[in-house]
């Protein structure tokens, strides 16, 4: 059994801004030339579930020696959006064998996806991935037509009336009654071009608990989350990809991922 993550616990860089890419609409046939869009990642976060709509699943950690993936650390347990998982449009072509990403809809990015910035309430974090730490005034705006849809930004430097409306303040402690989720995490990367109606901030992020869902982001706890962090490494490519068994199994020979057993 492996039992924790090879990390380095290297320094903090200051962060930039958030991303991801957008839901789809394709009946492609798979193509096997589309895992060369994450050929340059050396590092993988699989979520896999056990369906489109299972609210939950297991998280492993995988790191590329030559062309195959090899696990570094036991599976952890992880909640996802209340309403299970859709298509987004990530490094993958768009697809619509399954449920269509859309803003609102309680449904995580299931595809393949960069990794983003980490962010948390420290003012640092032991991780070498870019870290935002966050302000009372940062806000992700999930403001369906907003200029700024799916982008973290500083109330101070675009204005009140830019988040008017947003549900997302990203100090959740200060805003939320205490809330923790946004302790620690990190940007999964969906809809960087803020395409309208395609899904915003989509995180992984801690749970409240084992079994409180989350509203289409990817929640752990937080000794997880840490490993994690101190583990990724910007210079690898780091890549998040989240499927739901069945389509995990049909896609992961032409898409080059591990080939360890996913059972739950």
């Amino acid at each position: 059994m492996i039992h924790a993550f090879r990390s380095l616990f290297p320094r903090s860089i200051p962060g930039v801004l958030l991303a991801g890419l957008l839901a789809g609409c394709s009946t492609h046939a798979i193509r096997p030339q589309e895992a060369a869009a994450w050929r340059d990642a050396h590092q993988l976060v699989l979520v896999v579930t056990d369906d489109w709509n299972a609210d939950h699943g297991r998280l492993r950690a995988y790191e590329r020696v030559g062309d195959d993936w090899r696990p570094v650390a036991d599976a952890v347990p992880v909640t996802i959006g209340r309403a299970g998982s859709a298509w987004g449009v990530g490094l993958q072509a768009p697809r619509t064998d399954g449920p269509v990403k859309r803003e609102g809809d309680g449904r995580s990015a299931a595809g393949v996806f960069r990794i983003g910035q980490a962010f948390g309430y420290a003012e640092q974090s032991p991780t070498s991935m870019s870290y935002r730490a966050l302000q009372v005034s940062d806000y992700c705006i999930d403001v369906d037509g907003s200029a700024l849809y799916n982008r973290i930004v500083d109330e101070r430097e675009v204005g009140a009336q830019a988040v008017a409306g947003s549900t997302e303040p990203m100090r959740r402690d200060l805003h939320a009654n205490g809330d923790q989720r946004y302790k620690l995490g990190f940007v999964i990367e969906h809809n960087p071009d803020g395409k309208p109606g395609a899904g915003s901030c989509i995180f992984a992020h801690l749970w409240s608990s084992p079994t409180d869902t989350t509203a289409g982001c990817t929640a752990m706890d937080e000794a997880a989350m840490r490993r994690l962090l101190g583990w990724l490494k910007p210079e690898e490519h780091p890549v998040f990809a989240l499927l739901p068994r069945d389509a995990y199994v049909h896609l992961r020979g032409d898409w080059h991922l591990p080939s360890q057993d996913v059972a739950p």
